[in-house]
């Protein structure tokens, strides 16, 4: 099976994620063929603004791609799964139309006639389109927030997370144009292979899993039984927590999964309840 792997900002969280799956990735210097352990993958890099295209045609099998890229290049794909990850966080990205901080725009309505660089340019050709909005589109091949500084644009349409960089260089954001998310996409006819199916349900369950982990972590305590009830109250968790006799009589062993962002205040609060031997260990997967 051929599997593409996104080459750029999203490839280092794409190979651990692979790595956390269960599949170990390793890159060679200039080169697109990485090697994974597993005899049954071949695993190619490109970009992902042309996953889709590569995998539409056949060229590959199944691979990783925004959902932006998809609409950006109105693929024929299946999609596979929703990874929602990004290069530095589990939530999705925003495609932004933003202006110069002093600029007297403040919808898009007021770009009538006005020119909008964007790598994006397809989806937001289409996008003003559909709003009965003249505008000129223009591709921008790189470093685009700066292109309504140097007067090159009145506007540009690009992804951030956070607004960070577009605040950075002296942009507003005006609207919201699409939010997307990294997307496990295959051939259409891979997916007609009772063998490829079976291989990229595999991958779709065991990626998610990571991903699902990556938040989560577990925590494992002592209980005196009879303050069982008072802690069970403040503990939450994926499921019901498992509860098990200890040899040392009236106390129990107690496991749960939990949001790891919460454990920094569910311990002191477990400690000052009488929980003892509380131990906190990391999850590979979550299935």
């Amino acid at each position: 099976m051929r599997l593409g792997i996104p080459k750029g900002s999203l490839e280092e969280s794409t190979i651990k994620l692979f790595a956390n799956s269960g599949w170990k990735i390793r890159l060679h210097h200039r080169n697109y063929f990485p090697d994974i352990d597993d005899p049954d993958v071949e695993c190619t890099m490109c970009r992902a603004q042309e996953m889709p295209v590569y995998i539409e045609d056949g060229t590959l099998d199944v691979g990783l791609t925004g959902k932006d890229w998809i609409l950006e290049n109105e693929a024929e794909v299946d999609k596979v799964c929703e990874l929602v990850y990004s290069k530095t966080s589990n939530r999705p990205a925003r495609w932004v139309l933003a202006v110069a901080s002093d600029s007297p725009f403040k919808r898009p309505e007021d770009l009538r006639g006005k020119k909008i660089a964007t790598e994006l340019e397809n989806y937001t050709r289409k996008y003003f389109q559909e709003a009965d909005i003249p505008v000129e589109v223009e591709f921008s091949w790189g470093a685009t927030e700066a292109k309504v500084a140097s007067g090159l644009a009145d506007a540009i349409v690009e992804v951030t997370e956070t607004g960070t960089t577009i605040r950075a260089h002296g942009l507003r954001i005006i609207a919201e144009l699409m939010q997307t998310s990294t997307q496990l996409i295959a051939n259409k006819q891979a997916m007609r292979d009772e063998w490829k199916r079976a291989k990229i349900d595999q991958m779709s369950t065991l990626l998610q899993g990571a991903l699902r982990a990556e938040r989560l972590v577990g925590l494992k305590m002592n209980i005196r039984r009879d303050d069982l009830q008072e802690v069970m109250a403040m503990l939450p968790s994926l499921t019901s927590p498992t509860v098990a006799d200890l040899y040392q009589e009236g106390w129990l062993s107690v496991e749960i999964v939990v949001e790891e962002s919460i454990v920094r205040d569910l311990i002191p609060r477990l400690r000052s309840s009488g929980v003892e031997g509380i131990i906190e260990y990391p999850l590979n997967k979550v299935i």
